[in-house]
């Protein structure tokens, strides 16, 4: 059986004369790419279950341009920006929130630039905000006494500084959450950012995504958590290349709390 989600769009939204809580901002990931499409439809479960008013822009929502700016064609990038901000601006959009860590960098510190000013926050900061406001609540469920560990997108992490909501979350859990010797502000990069995700490896003698794993795999986790569909697809690829860790599961944040609560 095919679950029936209720997601409206902006467009139903005005039709109705609302205004939603949160614009959830789906990202290319999440609408496109079948793993990243589980994360969506878990963050979209927390947020019926916790009566978030929210839309999304649906077949309005184009590519932030991170790709574009990331690999060097600036042009391409105002361009896309320039569409979303009249489309945001046009549904006066205040608060914005997604799951892909490049969507929330751009939309927070790119757009502004361009005439886009929106309050973004990322899924894990929004849970958070759940969870203090009483809104949600979360318990161990299956995972309790499970160890995981977390890995920081760089989006997240080192460039925007936020490292203790998504752990937090996963504390509330009640599993054992260890730390990789590069974490935090130390933390190395999956291996897709900067648009690299969609270009061929260059000459070496490892992929950044398996050097990554390595550091994941060393802490003996049954889970490597994760807050960006970008780093669970190279961490994902990554456990599947150790023999010995294959059943070792990537998850992200919002589909650790969707399946501790059964939702």
């Amino acid at each position: 059986m095919s679950e029936v989600l209720s997601v409206p769009t902006m467009a139903e939204m005005l039709a109705q004369g609302k205004q939603p809580e949160v614009l959830f901002w789906v990202g290319c990931a999440g609408s496109f790419d079948d793993r990243a499409k589980k994360i969506t439809k878990a963050f979209v479960r927390i947020l019926n279950r916790a009566d978030v008013s929210f839309a999304v822009l649906g077949t309005e929502e184009s590519c932030t341009g991170d790709p574009a700016k990331r690999a060097g064609n600036e042009f391409l990038f105002q361009m896309q920006a320039m569409m979303n901000i009249e489309v945001l601006n046009a549904y006066e959009a205040k608060k914005i929130v997604t799951a892909c860590p490049h969507c929330f960098n751009t939309l927070k510190n790119e757009y502004p630039e361009l005439g886009g000013t929106y309050e973004v926050v990322h899924h894990t900061q929004f849970l958070k905000s759940l969870l203090d406001e009483g809104r949600l609540t979360i318990e161990g469920g299956q995972f309790k006494g499970k160890r995981i560990t977390f890995h920081d997108p760089c989006y997240l992490g080192r460039a925007n500084k936020i490292y203790e909501a998504p752990r937090e979350l996963i504390q509330k859990l009640d599993v054992e959450l260890v730390e990789m010797k590069r974490s935090k502000a130390n933390g190395l990069c999956c291996g897709a950012g900067g648009a690299q995700m969609f270009k061929d490896a260059e000459p070496g003698n490892k992929e950044v995504n398996i050097e990554r794993t390595d550091d994941a795999l060393e802490t003996a986790p049954q889970i490597i958590a994760a807050g960006c569909p970008f780093c669970n697809t190279m961490l994902t690829d990554g456990v599947k290349h150790k023999e010995k860790e294959a059943e070792i599961k990537v998850m992200d944040v919002a589909e650790l709390i969707a399946n501790a609560k059964d939702l």
